[in-house]
């Protein structure tokens, strides 16, 4: 047994999107999430690195994140077989309790919390001497506009038709043309947590915890709303979201009139990174679940992006 709390406890697969991730209740009580990584995405070192930030968060703050648990050996990362015969990389963490958050809930408070705990995760990066061989990847737009992007290629996915690819490719110029003069200043760009979505937030009454940091990466601050609104970024209640995110955000740390205007580039951005995961994650509940019209969404924000502002 690789973690001796383990003994006795069955797995239940919970969750499959990036990784398999399974709920583990050991026989006195406690509970557990098992993170089984999937191959050739992260290696030892890049998760390693994000534990290392995980680690620094839980002994630096107070913020309600996942705490890992070390195995038998004491390292945090194991090797387990999977039913195919391949060895993989696996993480265990405490169970943290909670609900994840619908679309359909008022949401206006919510994103208020996001707002505060985006800005304090980000001064905590920005302060924060990162360990010696730290290595996170970095989500900018050549890593997600090109062809090879870390999720895909966007203009391979269900629903790219010509007419489609067409406007994508307008305001896939018109992108990184923007994000190159707004550049990378370390006041704008940094280590974030890169999937702030609903799907990885839990709510348990009053507490708001934030979970999977598996794509936490260097990338510009305000990329962590864009990520809050996955697969959302078409609602009319967006502009209220972004409200309440931008006020608890700024109540915590500074943003400048440019970092406010280019949120629309990270919106059209993110939703880009997304409708590429959707091509090449084809197999996954969640992308069959928002694959129809999809496509046809981005193209619509692209429009909106490219004659001066997907939202007021």
């Amino acid at each position: 047994m690789l973690w001796p709390e383990l003994t006795g406890a069955v797995p239940r697969l919970i969750n499959y999107s990036e990784n398999h991730t399974f709920l583990l209740a050991a026989p006195g009580g406690a509970a557990y999430t098992l993170r089984v990584h999937r191959p050739d995405y992260q290696d030892s070192a890049s998760i390693d690195s994000e534990l290392a930030w995980l680690g620094a968060l839980h002994r630096d703050t107070d913020l309600p994140v996942p705490l890992a648990v070390p195995g038998r050996d004491g390292r945090l990362i194991q090797q387990v077989t999977t039913h195919d015969g391949l060895s993989r990389h696996a993480v265990l963490f405490r169970f943290i309790e909670g609900a994840e958050p619908s679309p359909s809930d008022d949401l206006v408070g919510l994103f208020g919390v996001l707002g505060e705990y985006a800005a304090r995760l980000h001064a905590h990066a920005a302060d924060w001497t990162r360990p010696s061989g730290f290595m996170r990847q970095a989500w900018n737009a050549k890593s997600i506009l090109d062809a090879n992007g870390l999720w895909g290629d966007w203009r391979v996915a269900p629903g790219v038709t010509p007419a489609i690819r067409i406007i994508l490719d307008r305001s896939s110029d018109q992108l990184q043309a923007r994000l190159g003069r707004y550049g990378m200043a370390p006041n704008r760009y940094g280590l974030i947590h890169a999937d702030m979505r609903l799907g990885n937030i839990l709510v348990d009454g009053s507490r708001v915890s934030l979970i999977d940091f598996d794509d936490c990466g260097l990338c510009w601050f305000t990329y962590d709303f864009a990520a809050a609104i996955s697969f959302y970024e078409t609602s009319k209640t967006v502009p209220e979201l972004k409200a309440a995110w931008l006020d608890q955000y700024c109540a915590h740390r500074a943003l400048d009139p440019q970092d406010i205007a280019e949120i629309d580039s990270m919106i059209l951005l993110r939703r880009m990174a997304l409708l590429a995961w959707i091509g090449s994650h084809a197999e996954t509940d969640l992308a069959q679940t928002h694959q129809a019209g999809f496509a046809e969404g981005t193209a619509d924000l692209a429009e909106r992006y490219l004659a001066g502002a997907i939202w007021p």
